[in-house]
């Protein structure tokens, strides 16, 4: 609202009383090195379950962790027996999820902090770059077993097939792919999913306009077949960075060091020159030759759709599987909210982003931006709260939301509300929605913007050509004098009733009000 409009008198923030504390969200670096001590931070806090009865990895795996992770507050589930297991790995999947708190251990924040202000604490946490160190091949946890030229056998691991009409097992979900620049010697990292062919034959189903499917072309492009390491169990920190766009010529290694508040450790690779996470769980390098492809997917996406008949993708040709004992192959069901990996991660670092994209091509009076993740894992609805302080001031924000950079990606209904609206609460949203839009007023279209290349709303030749709709739920700033009081508790009160809370003997904590009275 803007000063002197109908609720003057009433204190402003959202998510918190006192939303300037929203920084207490972060407690420092994360206290882990590894995939295995995090697990055992998530462990003592009663959020991963071990399946210990026999599973088969073909679609039953999947089906029990769709079947469990329903509600927004299940558990990492780690699967320790296969009837194939020569190797005794596990398959740790919904790693992250739907749940906040363990994203928040992953980044080394509070873990009872609100979603707000994890997305306070991530915008600063991600600032920070360091950059990684390589460490002696003897050193490397990630070396305890060495597989080279002909002992090599992918088929050894439990590697699942989620969905009933996928193209076959998928060893690389929640999974990291560094490739290199070859001129720069810049190393990406990227999410990309690897079908299993055989025994060292893998699928690499690049990204469209990414820096993998850049580095690779620019490699055959010189006469050279690509370099590429995956790893296939790794930590949280490092499968957050990597599903992240960055721009071009910065690496996400940097990022996800300073996330951890340490350099990622990485050592040498037995065959090609990139390094190896040294730290990881499985790891495999080769080559991706040009013309070597193999027919790939489908796969069950993100979206709940398969992701389109199958096609001819890139291979690798394994080299060299580095492996700790007992692996843990780190697996990223795709499937409909809260069961998808892509969860509460992404809506979190995608809002901080978008806020921090909003700042700096310098719109005044943004008070918070959140990606709901029931909106196809983050990636379709954006909300942003802000203090009107202009006539157009919330168009302005809703078109230069649609097309910031960290939210033009497939994004179809961006949606402004007032700074007494909490963007992290979709109930205020549909309120703020239901009472201050006027759908004949309040919504433009943009057309010919960037979607998704298997979005299923679109016609198969109109693809990846979408559009955007940009809703207006702030009061009019015409009429921001003349709109009616809204009905808040009075501060005093509200402190009153938080002080006799126990007294009171109601269950939880009392809910934290983004807006009270503060008149007589």
């Amino acid at each position: 609202m803007g000063s002197g409009g109908p609720d003057a008198g009433l204190s402003f923030g959202l998510g918190h009383p006192n939303m300037n504390e929203a920084g207490k969200a972060a407690t420092g670096a994360p206290h882990w090195k590894d995939l295995r001590e995090w697990l055992q931070i998530v462990e003592d806090r009663k959020l991963l379950r071990r399946i210990a009865a026999e599973v088969d990895p073909d679609e039953e795996l999947a089906a029990i962790t769709f079947m469990a992770t329903r509600r927004k507050i299940s558990p990492a589930l780690m699967f320790e027996r296969f009837a194939h297991n020569p190797l005794g790995a596990r398959v740790l999947v919904n790693i992250l999820g739907a749940s906040r708190e363990r994203y928040a251990l992953a980044m080394g924040c509070d873990p009872e902090a609100s979603i707000r202000d994890l997305v306070e604490a991530t915008r600063r946490i991600m600032k920070r770059r360091i950059a990684p160190r390589l460490i002696d091949q003897a050193d490397a946890p990630v070396n305890e077993i060495v597989w080279r030229g002909d002992d090599v056998d992918l088929t050894k691991f439990p590697v699942p097939k989620f969905w009933p009409l996928d193209g076959g097992p998928f060893i690389g979900t929640g999974c990291i792919t560094f490739t290199a620049d070859p001129v720069s010697g810049r190393i990406n990292v990227g999410v990309y999913r690897q079908q299993l062919f055989g025994r060292n034959r893998v699928g690499l189903n690049f990204v469209p306009g990414r820096d993998g499917q850049f580095d690779c072309e620019a490699a055959w492009a010189k006469g050279q077949p690509c370099e590429v390491v995956s790893a296939f169990g790794i930590d949280p920190v490092l499968m957050m960075v990597g599903s992240q766009r960055f721009p071009r010529g910065e690496s996400e290694l940097d990022v996800a060091g300073g996330i951890m508040g340490r350099p990622v450790e990485l050592t040498a690779a037995e065959y090609v020159s990139l390094p190896i996470p040294a730290r990881a769980e499985i790891v495999i390098e080769g080559l991706v030759h040009p013309g070597d492809v193999e027919m790939e997917g489908p796969l069950g996406e993100f979206h709940g759709f398969y992701s389109g008949a199958a096609s001819k993708k890139p291979v690798i040709e394994v080299k060299a599987v580095h492996m700790r004992r007992n692996p843990i192959l780190t697996a990223a069901l795709m499937a409909t909210y809260p069961s998808c990996e892509i969860g509460e991660y992404q809506a979190i670092m995608r809002a901080a982003r978008i806020f921090d994209n909003l700042d700096r091509i310098g719109i005044p009076g943004i008070r918070g931006v959140y990606c709901h993740p029931a909106a196809a894992s983050a990636n379709c609805l954006v909300v942003v709260s802000l203090t009107q302080m202009y006539p157009g001031h919330a168009a302005q924000a809703l078109a230069l939301t649609a097309q910031c950079p960290a939210a033009t990606y497939y994004t179809k209904w961006i949606i402004a509300v007032d700074d007494d609206v909490d963007p992290t609460d979709f109930d205020a949203v549909m309120w703020a929605m239901s009472t201050r839009c006027n759908p004949a007023d309040d919504l433009d279209v943009l057309r010919n913007t960037m979607s998704f290349r298997a979005d299923p709303s679109l016609a198969p030749d109109a693809k990846p050509y979408g559009s955007k709709v940009l809703i207006n739920a702030c009061t009019p700033h015409r009429h921001l004098r003349q709109s009616p009081k809204r009905t808040h508790i009075r501060r005093s009160v509200y402190d009153r009733v938080v002080r006799r809370w126990p007294e009171l003997d109601l269950p939880d904590r009392p809910p934290e009000l983004g807006t009270l009275f503060e008149g007589d």
